[in-house]
């Protein structure tokens, strides 16, 4: 790959696709090769950009895409991205012709829906599906054994279906209390055992259980947050089978710097009042790029130290307080390293009350994309132009 764009403001995001390479083959190494791996980069894969993590993962182990809902693999496709692709959402039945032509993979958890789909599916078509099987998540998903039996021998009588597959979704398997993990593990034994053929993909695992129980592996697993290098929580950090390594980091540079005295007040409000001589400095990243209002008082890192940020973020700008004069132009990292200080995802979550996966999926697409493998630069995306 090379550069193909650029941008011309101040702040980015890097993506290190030698981290998400890492991730990948250390999963891979740590559930075997007989297990496939899912790579999910639904929401523009976690913020991190689906295309470029993607292929990543792929050339790294990965096998499967999954993805949120049928425009997100239809966008991979645009791409030339040719791996199998599962939606892990909802599709509406009248669309399916266009997943079929795609070769996309659908989850169907809904008799009817799948006798409506059927209706819209040219006589040459061919469609694979996996099946939802609702363990205790609550949210999509087959609770009923005659629902299972139903859309088993509707796709066994129609030549243009194709079972594929059947999974569910882990509720607490980043927690330490395995009550509801294993109850839902049961269930879906249960589940799987009312089907008179077993589908050639069985998958339950989510980043938390593959990292943390062999016993749910089956033969693929699907990997999400781990892939991008953050811990499905803090809880389980400890206990994990290697270190993961962040992918992401958050970038800015000072476009002001200004010394104002005493009492003086800064920002929407009035907030702020400098009780001493202070150096300002003016930072092009506020709440239209995800760094929202409730980040006031947030460290970021300027000459490998940690200073505050002051006042009211605003839309496009915020303030920091700094130790001293600094250059216009010199580069705060608000995710990510500096020398021997870090500020990380986790730490913005706890700032926001959050956790991880919501800090980089809210980072906005018009902070543009900076692609690096091997140290260089290999492609940046800038969604404005």
């Amino acid at each position: 790959m090379v550069c193909q764009t650029t941008f011309y403001r101040d702040t980015w995001v890097e993506i290190n696709l030698d981290h998400i390479s890492y991730n990948i083959k250390n999963i891979k190494k740590y559930i075997g090769n007989e297990v496939e791996i899912f790579a999910v980069v639904k929401a523009n894969g976690y913020g991190h950009g689906a295309e470029e993590v993607a292929r990543e993962a792929l050339e790294s182990g990965a096998s499967y895409l999954a993805v949120a809902f049928l425009d997100e693999a239809l966008a991979l496709r645009s791409k030339g991205i040719l791996a199998p692709i599962l939606v892990l959402g909802v599709c509406r039945p009248e669309d399916v012709k266009m997943a079929a032509e795609h070769h996309i993979t659908l989850t169907v958890f809904q008799a009817e829906w799948l006798e409506e789909a059927i209706k819209h599916l040219p006589s040459d078509a061919k469609l694979a599906i996996h099946l939802k099987l609702d363990t205790g998540m609550g949210r999509l998903g087959i609770r009923s054994k005659e629902i299972v039996n139903q859309l088993e021998l509707t796709a066994k009588e129609d030549s243009r279906i194709h079972l594929e597959g059947v999974y569910t979704h882990f509720a607490t398997a980043d927690e330490l209390d395995l009550t509801h993990f294993e109850q839902q593990l049961d269930r879906f034994h249960e589940m799987i055992s009312w089907l008179e053929e077993t589908p050639e993909i069985i998958h339950s695992s989510n980043s938390a259980a593959a990292l943390r129980f062999p016993k749910v592996h089956l033969n693929a697993v699907r990997t999400g947050i781990s892939m991008y290098g953050l811990t499905p929580s803090q809880e389980i950090e400890s206990i994990l089978p290697f270190q993961l390594k962040p992918a992401l980091s958050l970038h800015t540079k000072l476009v002001h710097v200004k010394k104002i005295q005493k009492g003086e007040k800064l920002s929407y409000g009035a907030t702020y009042e400098a009780e001493e001589d202070e150096w300002i400095g003016t930072l092009p990243i506020g709440y239209a790029d995800g760094w929202i209002r409730k980040l006031q008082g947030q460290e970021v890192l300027i000459g490998e130290q940690r200073v505050p940020i002051v006042g009211r973020i605003c839309m496009d700008q915020c303030l920091v307080k700094l130790p001293a004069e600094f250059s216009m132009g010199t580069i705060v990292t608000l995710i990510g390293e500096q020398g021997e200080e870090h500020i990380s995802a986790d730490e913005i979550a706890e700032k926001l009350d959050t956790i991880n996966y919501e800090i980089v999926c809210m980072i906005a697409g018009r902070v543009p994309r900076v692609y690096k493998k091997n140290g260089k630069v290999t492609r940046v995306i800038n969604n404005l132009i």
